[in-house]
């Protein structure tokens, strides 16, 4: 549930033990982002019944396996159902947020998730020569202006103490790919940014600031889950 690639030489307990160390704190893959929320569910829900506590409404809770590449073949399927509709859900609430005190916060906005796929062409041929228009002068091009915008975006939140995480768009460099050989400069590479857009930013007008459209050839990705920013403490 929520759980991403892990590298296992870069841990000091084995990802998938859930490890517990002398302060009672459990090591392991997704423990915080989003299991330990999850046992929080459970753990809510018995002592409601416990407590004999009556509601109003059905109270559901589902943990579905593919949230960190986009739900597809999980929720997204799920509502299309007939047994989602027979539901009769009211409304929902997210993952929220991992807390190591008593103190939970509550959310009333989110951040958009954009992820981003430029593919980049250009000319190939050997590494020896000293090619023109070549798709990694492009990369090179496009890495310093979307890091020059996140480095914006890190010393507004630096310099501002109101703003939180929520309140900035994050710029992420997830992934490059291109190339076939050392010595072969490739006809097209590919950049991934992870974005996470502040609530307060115009969709239409990010989208004309990312677009380059005399470099690169791209298709974007943009996936209307999203992230939250933080509204009060209860």
């Amino acid at each position: 549930m929520d759980v991403v690639p892990v590298f296992p030489e870069m841990w000091k307990h084995k990802p998938f033990s859930a490890d517990i160390d002398k302060d009672g704190k459990i090591y392991a893959r997704g423990t915080q982002d989003m299991k330990c929320v999850g046992m929080q569910y459970l753990a809510a829900i018995r002592a409601l019944k416990s407590g004999g506590a009556t509601l109003k409404r059905t109270l559901h809770v589902m943990y579905v396996p593919d949230e960190e590449i986009g739900g597809h073949l999980g929720m997204e399927a799920f509502v299309k159902t007939d047994d989602f509709k027979k539901l009769n859900a009211g409304f929902s609430l997210d993952e929220g947020l991992a807390s190591e005190t008593e103190v939970f916060p509550i959310f009333y906005a989110e951040r958009s998730i954009w992820q981003i796929h430029f593919k980049i062409n250009g000319n190939a041929g050997h590494g020896s020569l000293l090619l023109n228009n070549t798709a990694g002068e492009k990369l090179h091009y496009l890495l310093d202006k979307m890091m020059a915008f996140r480095k914006a975006e890190a010393l507004r939140l630096q310099l501002n103490p109101q703003l939180n995480i929520g309140d900035v768009t994050t710029v992420n460099l997830t992934r490059i790919n291109g190339g076939v050989q050392s010595n072969v400069i490739p006809p097209q590479m590919e950049a991934v940014f992870d974005i996470r857009l502040a609530v307060h930013i115009d969709h239409s007008v990010f989208e004309k600031q990312v677009s380059f459209p005399q470099f690169f050839s791209h298709y974007m990705f943009i996936n209307e889950k999203k992230k939250k920013k933080k509204k009060k403490n209860f």
